[in-house]
């Protein structure tokens, strides 16, 4: 499996670009060499390190992964977290799919009883963890939308056949969906399959949930009620509250105070002369609570903390 993680290294460093982007749909390509604090919303996405690792943390939860280990998210979260190490001489490098309902869906008609994954349990509240974690019942604590584990043969074998298209984009058109078909099928004949299904099942928890998560991501800055999200997902409120806090290990409330606060950093990064403006803009009336939060999650006022940023280079993916 050594000499697989090797071919990936080289075709990350190769292709892989500031954009991140790439020729073949949903594939991203990362490559770090520091190891700074950041804080992002991530998509539903597959992530294969190739090199290095990466700590995040996801509300109270802490995941970990290395080189030959996956990331499964399967809906959009916000996350803290540190690549490990990484440095210029040994970057970290690892690739990103996204996971896409549509073309989860299809194949789901397709999994047989044969295929169900064999149980791994889960790691106890607040532990680091790369072993497959599956979603388990909302007492347990753990984000039921995050889990990762080894990689495996099968799956790195798939993904250094879609990075080789990089190298024949006359092929890629045609062969890239077929492997990217071949990762999902991994996924959901996997440890990771129960958290994948619900990606393509319609009336899945995670897609109630997800609902909400959509509106909450597009209509952070307004007030928000429990009974309207609840109602919006199609479920009772003390249903919703639990089936969101096992899917994101946030309660709603602090998932739109995180997304604001990502989304005031962004906009201070640009223009620090208006903080009070800024905190407003994303939903804060009262700035002293809009300067508490800030520097309780970023670990500075948003004024000194925009400034550093701007003095340094550009977010890393």
């Amino acid at each position: 499996m050594q000499n697989v993680l090797d071919e990936l290294c080289a075709l990350i460093a190769r292709h892989a670009r500031p954009a991140l982007r790439t020729a073949i749909a949903g594939l991203s390509l990362s490559k770090v060499d520091s190891s700074p604090p950041e804080h992002s919303l991530t998509e539903p996405l597959l992530v294969i390190m190739a090199q290095g690792g990466k700590r995040l943390l996801v509300g109270d939860q802490v995941y970990e992964y290395r080189a030959g280990d996956v990331l499964v998210v399967t809906t959009t979260l916000p996350v803290s977290g540190h690549f490990l190490r990484a440095t210029p001489k040994r970057p970290a490098l690892g690739l990103g799919l996204a996971l896409r309902p549509e073309a989860i869906a299809p194949l789901l008609l397709r999994v047989t009883e044969t295929s169900r994954p064999k149980h791994v349990s889960a790691p106890a509240k607040g532990r680091t963890s790369n072993a497959a974690s599956p979603p388990v019942l909302p007492s347990s604590g753990r984000a039921a939308a995050i889990s990762t584990g080894p990689a495996g043969p099968e799956l790195l074998d798939a993904a250094v056949r879609l990075l080789r298209l990089l190298e024949h984009p006359a092929d890629a058109p045609v062969l890239a969906p077929l492997i990217e078909q071949e990762i999902l099928w991994r996924l959901l004949t996997g440890p990771h399959a129960p958290m994948v299904r619900q990606i393509g099942q319609a009336g899945s928890n995670l897609a109630h949930v997800s609902r909400a998560i959509g509106w909450l991501h597009e209509h952070y800055a307004e007030p928000m009620r429990v009974a309207d999200l609840a109602h919006l997902a199609g479920l009772s409120p003390s249903a919703f509250h639990r089936h969101f806090r096992a899917i994101t290990a946030m309660s709603p409330l602090q998932f739109q105070k995180r997304i604001r606060l990502q989304e005031a950093r962004a906009l201070l990064t640009a223009n620090a002369d208006d903080i009070a403006g800024v905190g407003h803009l994303v939903g804060y009336d009262s700035p002293s609570q809009f300067n508490r939060e800030y520097r309780r999650l970023f670990g500075a006022p948003p004024g000194q903390d925009a400034e550093r940023l701007r003095a340094t280079t550009p977010s890393l993916p």
